[in-house]
């Protein structure tokens, strides 16, 4: 073998290297997948679905209301829709939603949700503090929430809940 030789196969062995390298960090830093464990998003997105992550667009965006995310909570990833924003107070009476006061409309399907405020969440705030969201799951009857485990923080929003890539006779985008 001449040098030659090994000089064509390290360029055209480094170039297979570089995509690699580029994929992976398109999947560390951009995106990712994240499969939907429980009947919390019911009937929207269901246990063993997969979903792509887009983990950079709330750099460029803001975070807004009926957005799917993944949350980061205990060291575990859950899928979740932001329902109340900073300096919101949010309520639930008779099944309805009100933002500070007034009456907001959900465009997407949900199980019943049994009245509550940010009171019941945290007796000592009269509104979602700057940096922080209320999330439920859209099976309000049967989820892990910030009813259980109180308002989440900016920082552990990983990305919006993009594409359901799988099952694949079911792909779509996320609303």
């Amino acid at each position: 073998m001449d040098f030659r030789d090994v000089t064509e196969f390290i360029k055209d062995t480094s170039k297979y290297i570089l995509v690699v390298v580029i994929v992976l960090l398109v999947f560390i830093f951009v995106v990712g997948l994240n499969q939907v464990i429980g009947p919390s998003m019911e009937p929207n997105l269901y246990e063993d679905d997969i979903v792509i992550v887009n983990k950079l667009l709330y750099r460029f965006k803001d975070i807004s209301r009926n957005d799917v995310v993944i949350i980061k909570q205990d060291g575990k990833y859950m899928i979740k829709r932001i329902i109340g924003l900073p300096n919101e107070y949010i309520e639930y009476k008779d099944e309805y939603l009100y933002v500070n006061g007034k009456s907001y409309e959900e465009k997407f399907e949900t199980s019943e949700t049994k009245d509550f405020n940010l009171k019941d969440i945290d007796p000592d705030i009269d509104k979602i503090p700057d940096d922080m969201y209320l999330v439920l799951g859209d099976n309000r009857s049967n989820s892990k929430d910030s009813r259980n485990y109180g308002l989440i923080i900016k920082d552990q929003i990983v990305g919006k809940a993009w594409i359901k890539v799988w099952p694949f006779n079911d792909i779509k985008f996320i609303k």
